[in-house]
């Protein structure tokens, strides 16, 4: 397979939010930047094109910024590998890309955290922000009943995006108490723009029933779901659905700053004041340095753009404001905090590594993570355990251990490079 080289000042891993912002202010800088991504355009998950619904007026102004810049995007390639200091490798659907650079940003936002129960794995039981992602891609949803449930503010947006599509949503069962929701509420009235973003949802979900202290205990259905039982305190009944889009708030995607050497805090990786990881010349942010919503990203990146390329004054600059937003975040993390009922949800036979079919009973007799993979193959299948990893972290108090490379599943051809010119970022 040909390998297209290329070589830049700054490379940024991830086009989210965080990722355009903190590419635009390096360019702006006058520094050749290079965006690699894994979709094929630039936005991420929040900001993914939608033929239905225009973008809003922030989302616009930042991808017209990108695209009106220097700033080189490379699509449809996962960032896989760092063969030597200063080149990352990326796979694509055709193509390998070796990226040379000066200094790197790493944007690998969150991804949606899964818990196991009885029928989890049925066919039409997706996570949250999956089945936006399906509709958005082209799913037909219109008439579909769905019961959102699981925890975090993404499902009220699910919710009302999927309500807009003609979804009819049956309920919405959050598992977090309503007195942490009410104290969620209180600091919102510092924060016009979050309140009223609440505001606008609340009115769009009208009608529609929003149960605290409530989650899915199980699913059930012959070849795909059908039904889902909900608990909320003594009370236990079954609402049909055709989708149950459940997900429990979100986590991290650290991968590649581990296989990188950064410090890992609290789930999180560790950043500096300018957005610098423990690592000299990587900087992380938005979701990967702790889940913290569109506007902490957006600042975070602007932060490490101008720190990257040595205007830290100008990075000085958006320090209130990123205060301000990562004492939002986290009042929003301990109001969306995981109860330990949730631990009682599998059930003996209840897979809880899907890739590899290991039933939560396998796994009670082992005493770690490592243990677990060497016994059972938890772990070991396509997900590299982004999905069991963090579920038996919940049950047993596990710590994933030692990240290698490819941090995504490749072909065995992209580990072979092959000669190519370089290519300069701008080209």
């Amino acid at each position: 397979m040909i390998e297209q080289r290329y070589r830049t000042d700054i490379l940024v891993v991830g086009a989210g939010p965080a990722g355009v912002a903190a590419a635009f202010r390096a360019a702006e800088s006058g520094a050749r930047v290079l965006v690699v991504d894994d979709n094929p355009q630039c936005g991420g998950q929040i900001w993914r094109a939608d033929s239905k619904k225009a973008l809003d007026k922030d989302a616009t102004k930042w991808l017209d910024r990108i695209r009106d810049s220097s700033v080189k995007f490379l699509g449809g390639l996962k960032v896989f590998d760092r063969p030597e200091p200063g080149v990352m490798r990326a796979e694509g659907f055709d193509q390998v890309v070796a990226c040379r650079f000066e200094k790197l940003i790493l944007a690998t936002g969150a991804r949606e955290r899964f818990l196991p129960f009885p029928g989890w794995t049925l066919p039409n039981v997706t996570g949250s922000g999956g089945l936006q992602a399906l509709v958005k891609a082209g799913l037909p949803i219109e008439g579909k009943r769905i019961v959102v449930a699981g925890s975090g503010p993404l499902l009220l947006a699910v919710a009302g995006y999927l309500k807009e599509r003609g979804a009819k949503i049956q309920i919405i069962a959050e598992q977090t108490r309503r007195f942490d929701l009410v104290k969620l509420g209180l600091r919102l009235l510092k924060c016009p723009k979050k309140l009223q973003q609440a505001f606008d949802l609340k009115m769009k979900l009208q009608g529609i029933p929003y149960l605290t202290n409530c989650w899915p205990v199980s699913a059930s259905g012959r070849n795909a779901v059908e039904s889902v039982t909900l608990q909320q305190g003594p009370k236990e009944w079954a609402v049909s659905c055709d989708y149950l889009a459940c997900g429990f708030h979100l986590l991290p995607n650290t991968e590649l700053a581990e296989l990188l050497g950064c410090r890992i805090e609290k789930g999180s990786v560790w950043v500096d004041e300018f957005q610098e990881t423990s690592v000299q010349g990587l900087y992380c942010v938005g979701e990967s340095c702790g889940v913290g919503g569109l506007e902490l990203a957006l600042v975070e990146g602007e932060v490490a753009g101008w720190a990257a390329t040595n205007l830290k004054e100008k990075a000085r600059e958006r320090f209130s404001e990123r205060r301000k937003w990562r004492g939002f975040a986290a009042g929003l993390n301990r109001a969306f905090e995981l109860r330990r009922e949730l631990k009682k949800l599998p059930t003996p036979e209840t897979f809880i590594c899907r890739c590899e079919d290991v039933p939560f009973s396998r796994l009670q007799s082992e005493h770690s993570w490592r243990s677990a993979k060497l016994q059972t193959r938890c772990g070991m299948g396509p997900c590299q355990g982004r999905v069991c990893g963090p579920a038996t972290e919940f049950l047993f108090g596990w710590k994933t251990e030692s990240v290698r490379p490819p941090v995504f599943p490749v072909r065995l051809g992209s580990f072979v490079p092959s000669s190519a010119g370089d290519a300069p970022a701008e080209s």
